[in-house]
């Protein structure tokens, strides 16, 4: 594959339903498109899903642009690529970066899937041919509100729930939804909010058999979720904590955690995120694919990642109805009876909206390859 053109795509888009967490309330979001072109007029998508603001990770849409526009796509474009799993090693010279580097490499994935006429599951290694998924509930203003979304979404087809907490706002809500929901799947999330010195309000949601508590203390301490772990019985999950495989294998050394959170856009790309989720499946620790707010590109993406084998838990795929009023691919991703479809068409298996992107564009710019 010669790559004669990489396009980048800044769109904004307002979701159906602000997402508030403990970090605040989620509008508008951003996120930078890429579209790959080679010589021979084949064109590949990515996506990379960063915020506004560096409250999830250090990277935002500002420093996306920045770092592939002066650095990555200058390696990418004087390059010849064979193989996707090249781009990794490409890029190997900037360090973290992940969003930047995995929007890039995911376009190339889309682009040698069609250009191989395979599903991007295929292309992947997953052999599933439907997904199941489960949906976010952010923080609710009262009790009631957070029962009747959980019962709307329940009416959907939704198998697990996974519940935004912070401290104050944890028990009194995990008790009602467990007390009106008993047979459903709960899970919560907690972006890291919590301390260790809140050990006695975490031993209090042990009590209710969640699915999972995620990310209850700050990204990157390893040693306080071993301590957490070694007395709760409800499995800890992480997240934010794990941005590259030698995160995964110190957690996995320090018994950090027992499920973890793949986000192939945390983790700078669909190589990376195979070989962390063939390091887990070697050391029996489950995965469920994350999700970032994607749009129906990025979505795509993580619906192929999610047909890998290793991926035991429903993941946060909701459909596209969940967040935008109108996806920007063709179909929209659906949801029925909390399953989603794999598609089976090559690349991402779905048809970008030009039209609608066209709506939805805050900037655009474009970067030609010069080949002797």
């Amino acid at each position: 594959m010669k790559i004669k053109e990489i396009t980048l795509y800044h769109v904004g888009m307002r979701l159906k339903t602000p997402v508030v967490t403990n970090f605040g309330s989620i509008i508008d979001k951003d996120s930078v498109l890429v579209k790959v072109r080679d010589t021979d007029g084949v064109i590949g998508w990515g996506e990379a899903p960063a915020f506004s603001i560096p409250w999830y990770s250090e990277e935002t849409i500002g420093t996306v642009l920045h770092i592939m526009e002066d650095f990555l796509i200058p390696l990418l474009l004087r390059q010849e690529i064979k193989k996707p799993d090249e781009v990794f090693n490409l890029f190997v010279p900037i360090q973290r970066n992940n969003i930047a580097k995995a929007g890039l490499e995911s376009a190339i994935w889309d682009l040698y899937a069609k250009r191989h006429h395979l599903p991007l599951a295929k292309a992947l290694g997953g052999n599933k041919k439907i997904i199941e998924v489960g949906v976010v509930v952010g923080i609710q203003t009262t009790i009631q509100d957070t029962l009747q979304l959980i019962e709307s979404y329940m009416a959907e087809g939704y198998r697990r729930v996974k519940l935004k907490i912070k401290p104050g706002h944890d028990i009194r809500f995990v008790k009602a939804v467990k007390e009106a929901f008993p047979h459903l799947p709960i899970s919560v999330d907690a972006n890291g909010s919590y301390r260790f010195s809140d050990l006695a309000t975490l031993q209090e949601l042990d009590r209710y058999g969640l699915s999972m508590i995620e990310q209850p203390l700050a990204a990157g301490d390893l040693i306080d979720h071993a301590k957490l772990q070694a007395v709760l019985k409800t499995p800890v999950c992480l997240d934010e904590s794990v941005a590259t495989f030698e995160d995964i294998r110190n957690a996995a050394e320090f018994s950090s955690c027992r499920i973890i959170s793949l986000k192939m856009s945390r983790l700078g790309g669909l190589t990376a995120t195979k070989r962390v989720h063939d390091f887990c499946r070697e050391r029996n620790i489950p995965v469920w694919c994350g999700g970032m707010f994607e749009t129906g590109i990025g979505r795509a993406h993580n619906i192929a990642l999610s047909t890998l084998d290793n991926f035991t838990l429903p993941g946060d795929l909701s459909g596209s109805s969940r967040y935008w009023e109108r996806d920007l691919i063709e179909p929209e991703v659906f949801v029925k009876q909390g399953e989603i479809e794999v598609p089976v068409q090559p690349g991402i298996g779905y048809e970008v909206d030009l039209m609608q992107l066209e709506k939805v564009m805050r900037g655009k710019k474009t970067f030609n390859a010069m080949f002797r």
